[in-house]
């Protein structure tokens, strides 16, 4: 890991072509099942819904450039794995996606850095949990573990392979006592 001091902050409607062109050479040449496309829809679906928390979506930065782009968003749990959840985000939890660093930086650090950041602003923002769907080998180096440990549950996508990759953090010890239910996107067209 690079010696580095990350700023995060919130994003700004100025931002956002560099977040564009980030989240696309981060995808392209970072994984093997997005070209970024798909996850830039996403982040536009993010915004434009009532789950949108405008500071809790951030940009990194490191040395005056944007290095990572990040966002939580308020996520209801759905009483059933066939969704049907009331839309209710009176439970607490916040997702974590996308997450995306810049191309020219990738394991480099810069994630790990730049989520201890952003979730250290979701506990003061008094947020009970945190759910993640990627790679465990990464979330589980920040502190995320297996959601089912926590009583909320994977419905589609990798965790269908292996459930691992669905991930959950407390907030506090406990704060996620009492809360269940399952994991399920009906309401984004593009996750």
């Amino acid at each position: 890991m690079m010696n580095m001091d990350i700023k995060i902050r919130p994003e700004e409607h100025k931002d956002y072509k560099d977040i564009i062109s980030l989240i696309l050479r981060s995808f392209r040449e970072g994984t093997d099942y997005s070209d970024g496309t798909d996850i830039i829809a996403l982040v536009e679906e993010i915004r434009d819904s009532k789950f949108y928390i405008s500071e809790l979506s951030f940009v990194a930065e490191l040395d005056n450039k944007i290095v990572g782009h990040f966002l939580f968003s308020r996520f209801p749990l759905s009483p059933t794995k066939k969704g049907g959840h009331n839309n209710d985000t009176s439970d607490g939890i916040v997702m974590l996606a996308p997450v995306s660093v810049h191309a020219d930086y990738l394991r480099r650090g810069i994630g790990t850095a730049m989520l201890k950041l952003g979730i250290e602003r979701v506990r003061k923002a008094c947020f009970k949990g945190i759910t993640v769907e990627g790679n465990f080998r990464f979330y589980n180096t920040v502190g995320f573990r297996t959601s089912s440990e926590f009583n909320i549950f994977p419905t589609s996508g990798i965790p269908m392979d292996e459930p691992r990759c669905m991930m959950c953090m407390e907030t506090s010890k406990g704060s996620l006592n009492g809360v269940n239910g399952y994991i399920v996107y009906d309401m984004y067209y593009n996750a």
